[in-house]
Order: structure tokens, then C-alpha cells, then sequence
């Protein structure tokens, strides 16, 4: 059963949002504590093709620092359909970096605010740079975690880009 509002719920991402002028819903659903994919789980209690419901992944990313020449790390994160998995070569090309790989899930609590199944890729604690799958660009609307489970915001692909300061990348591949 899901419920649907027009304005913001306070959470970090739709404090963002809200901030920034830029307009979105936001999809309430109750959270199975049991379920084993959470945007699985959002596409199907808010009745939406789950390629237009995106998960929110932190990788980390290594990069050579040309005049040192040493190795450094850095964290970005990826947004892609549920429905779909990252290409980690894919992410870490559209990122710039040597390689990239998910983050651990404490980590990536750690330095968004959110917890694993609510990240959204707005109002993190830390502001990373994000990559979009381009078919997000096919949708005139995408769903994107709101900073907790069962709280999704459906929003223009263009205006998460904005708002994000993003680019978009071919990222997904089939399977989850």
C-alpha cells in the first residue's frame, strides 16, 4: 500500500530538494523488514517499472595523482535501476579513476548519514560525486531513495543531475 504526498517529509534529500526550488513527490510504502532488495521492494508496493525505480551505491574509487604518482582513494557514488547491476569498469571510467569497487556498507553509512536501503544519492553528509546511468534519461520521471526505507522521491532525471551536480554514464547491467 503506498501513499503518495506533495511535500517534504524532512529528510536531508528533501530538505535539498526543497531548498533548491525544484519540484518532486514523495512515495510513502511500509518497509518489510525481511525483504533482500529494497528497490525490488519500492517498485513493486509503489506500482512502478523498476527501471525507472534507481539505486543509490557508494564506490571507492582509486586514482594515481600524476605528479606523485601514488595511488589515492575517494568516494563517488552511482545511481542506477534496480533492476540492473553497476559496472564497476563502467563507473570508474565515467569517474576518472584506476578502478572502483563498492564501498563497504558501514562506510558508505558512514559518510552519506544514511542507512543501507535508504541511502539517496541527496543530502548526504558529505557531498560525493555522482554518476547517473543515462537511462534515467529515457523517463520523464525517476524514483530515487529519499533517505529512508520506505520513502521514495520521484523526481525529473534532469533535476537530480542539477541539484547533484551530475553526469550521466551507460553504468547498468542486466541483473541484480
Amino acid at each position: 500500500m503506498a501513499k503518495k504526498k506533495r511535500h517534504s517529509d524532512g529528510t536531508p534529500a528533501a530538505v535539498q530538494l526543497t531548498a533548491a526550488g525544484v519540484p518532486f513527490a514523495v512515495h510513502t510504502y511500509v518497509h518489510d523488514p525481511s525483504t533482500a532488495s529494497f528497490g525490488a521492494e519500492a517498485a513493486q508496493a509503489l506500482g512502478v517499472e523498476p527501471a525507472r525505480v534507481f539505486k543509490t551505491l557508494m564506490v571507492r574509487l582509486e586514482t594515481v595523482r600524476r605528479a606523485a604518482g601514488v595511488a589515492a582513494e575517494e568516494h563517488a557514488v552511482a545511481v542506477v535501476p534496480v533492476s540492473s547491476r553497476l559496472d564497476l569498469k563502467a563507473a570508474a571510467a565515467a569517474l576518472g579513476a584506476k578502478r572502483a569497487a563498492l564501498a563497504d556498507p558501514a562506510v558508505a553509512e558512514r559518510l552519506t548519514g544514511y542507512v543501507v536501503g535508504g541511502i539517496s544519492p541527496l543530502g548526504q553528509r558529505h557531498r560525493h560525486r555522482l554518476v547517473l546511468d543515462g537511462s534515467a534519461l529515457d523517463a520523464d520521471t525517476v524514483f530515487i531513495s529519499g533517505g529512508r526505507r520506505g520513502l521514495e522521491i520521484e523526481l525529473a532525471p534532469a533535476d537530480l543531475l542539477a541539484v547533484a551536480d551530475g553526469t550521466t554514464a551507460d553504468l547498468a547491467v542486466p541483473g541484480h
